[in-house]
């Protein structure tokens, strides 16, 4: 085992966890002057933050809960966080199809006092709730971009082609899409930019107060090598490790943790042909999302199952394959089975537990606490939805204020990540540019590259002139100089780093593909190390 080092700078931060809300406070301190490193044991992402149901959106099944501010502050920050990202992030249609015999199992608030009330609508949630929602849904967050809420005729709407034809009546709202591993590592780019540290494959193994400090031991995953960080205060951003973190790596008493809910999704063959997503109501009060993935696929999820450890993978049973297959089977036209689906993901999501009364919907929002009993401060971020983790950034930098002088204040809203500098409405002109000054991409080619590395594309492409330019091919348009510009500049390791969380073309290249390509990045790590 190595010695074990220790730095002799100070840092003011130490975040522990590359997922969103580490990343996303990361970027906010070290945007306010704050000197901040940060610790991933695993890839940025790894885990819930690149396993989401890819979504910015209010949480419309919220407002049955009556978490109207939850709603509002995701409302409000679809919008916001539309104009810093319009190349990862975009906005979309959903359908909401309904049919007046439609019957839930729901405990919900609402549902309670609609049988309470008005017993006959036991089980059912009537069409005028429906609107009800859907208009606080338009108005609760001030909406300018996103258009609002229509009824439509399914009999006549290309919405109603792929479904059943009892179903005649649908309300289409919106919401907004967002390639979420992406927005985790740009916010770590950013983070960096502005003088944050960012440590990949780094675990935490302990930290201990001393004094005023925080000393914190970490591990190089790759090398073993030990290397102790001091740090003023620590923010535990662990997100489904939080719990584990506090009653293992870091030396803190506390009753507070998490409950781990685990969501799974399918991803199926391509099951229609138009571009709007669907929201379907389950008999058993839950709700799945049928959505548009990769041009050529269909994204269904979630589900909601309790999972025992953050330590045990994630993975999408055959269980909740099947659950999800019927649920959508009851919508569709056609039949869904397990024989369309090509690829699952898991993710599992921390709920706030007080350690005093059961997990409720109250705990799908954000607890953020400070500990600053016997020493230095620690911040536990407990939950959090990726719609607000600026705003949890936000709230979590008021938490550390006290504890620093920076002159300041909120800055993040509006300020675009890597690649998003340009207007909302301007993806079509950057593609078209990226093919007129490269005719050697075809159509598809240039939009996966803006839909990922926006105004960044040319840095890629820079002064090629043809294909063979951009060096080799891995498969799927993925080329040489693109899998160099993420390891220099996006912190890919490996394939996997490559294929499932910079890009999804992992659904695209052969097994054969993804080897070669896990050789020759293992061959130029080595050449660079060597």
């Amino acid at each position: 085992m190595s010695a074990v080092q220790t730095s002799e700078d100070v840092s003011d931060l130490f975040v522990i966890g590359g997922g969103i809300n580490g990343c996303g406070i990361a970027r906010d301190a070290a945007g306010r002057g704050l000197s901040v490193v940060l610790a991933e044991m695993d890839d940025l992402a790894q885990a819930t933050s690149s396993s989401s149901t890819k979504l910015f959106h209010g949480g419309l099944r919220y407002l049955e809960y009556f978490e109207f501010r939850l709603v509002r502050e995701a409302l409000i920050e679809r919008e916001t966080l539309l104009r810093a990202m319009p190349h990862i992030s975009w906005p979309m249609r959903f359908v909401l199809p309904y049919h007046p015999s439609m019957r839930f199992e729901s405990d919900t608030p609402t549902s309670k006092l609609l049988g309470t009330v008005m017993p006959w609508m036991k089980g059912r949630r009537p069409a005028w709730l429906i609107r009800l929602g859907l208009f606080m849904y338009d108005h609760l967050g001030g909406r300018k971009i996103l258009p609002g809420t229509r009824t439509l005729d399914l009999r006549r709407d290309p919405a109603g082609g792929p479904l059943d034809p009892k179903f005649e009546t649908a309300y289409e709202y919106s919401d907004c899409w967002i390639e979420d591993s992406r927005l985790v590592v740009l916010n770590a780019r950013d983070a960096e930019a502005r003088g944050a540290r960012i440590m990949t494959r780094t675990k935490v193994l302990h930290a201990t107060r001393e004094g005023d400090l925080w000393a914190v031991e970490v591990e190089d995953r790759e090398t073993s090598a030990r290397r102790t960080h001091l740090a003023r205060m620590l923010v535990n951003a662990g997100g489904p490790w939080v719990g584990k973190l506090l009653k293992g790596a870091i030396d803190v008493e506390t009753r507070e943790g998490v409950r781990l809910v685990r969501g799974s999704h399918i991803v199926t063959e391509r099951l229609y042909d138009h571009d709007k997503c669907y929201f379907f109501q389950g008999t058993d009060g839950r709700i799945i999302f049928a959505i548009p993935y990769e041009t050529d696929f269909t994204l269904i999820g979630t589900t909601d199952a309790d999972h025992p450890d953050p330590s045990e993978p994630a993975v999408c049973t055959p269980e909740e394959q099947e659950y999800l297959c019927r649920f959508a089977s009851r919508y569709f036209e056609r039949e869904v089975t397990r024989d369309d689906i090509v690829w699952t993901y898991s993710g599992v999501r921390p709920l706030y537990d007080d350690g005093a009364s059961s997990a409720t919907a109250a705990t799908r929002d954000y607890t953020l606490k400070v500990d600053a009993e016997g020493g230095a401060p620690v911040l536990n971020v407990f939950g959090g939805k990726i719609t607000t983790y600026r705003r949890l950034a936000e709230s979590a930098m008021e938490k550390i204020a006290p504890y620093f002088e920076t002159t300041k204040g909120r800055w993040t809203a509006g300020v675009a990540l890597p690649g998003g500098d340009f207007p909302v409405d301007g993806v079509e002109a950057l593609i078209e540019g990226l093919e007129a000054d490269y005719p050697f991409l075809d159509r598809r080619w240039a939009r996966r590259l803006v839909r990922a590395y926006g105004t960044e594309a040319r840095s890629i492409l820079g002064k090629a002139k043809s294909a063979q330019d951009l060096g080799r091919d891995f498969g799927a348009t993925l080329t040489e100089a693109e899998v160099a510009w993420l390891v220099e500049k996006e912190y890919a390791r490996s394939a996997d780093d490559v294929l499932w969380r910079r890009s999804k073309l992992g659904l695209r290249l052969t097994g054969d593909q993804a080897a070669a390509l896990e050789d020759w990045m293992q061959g130029e790590r080595a050449a660079r190390h060597g």
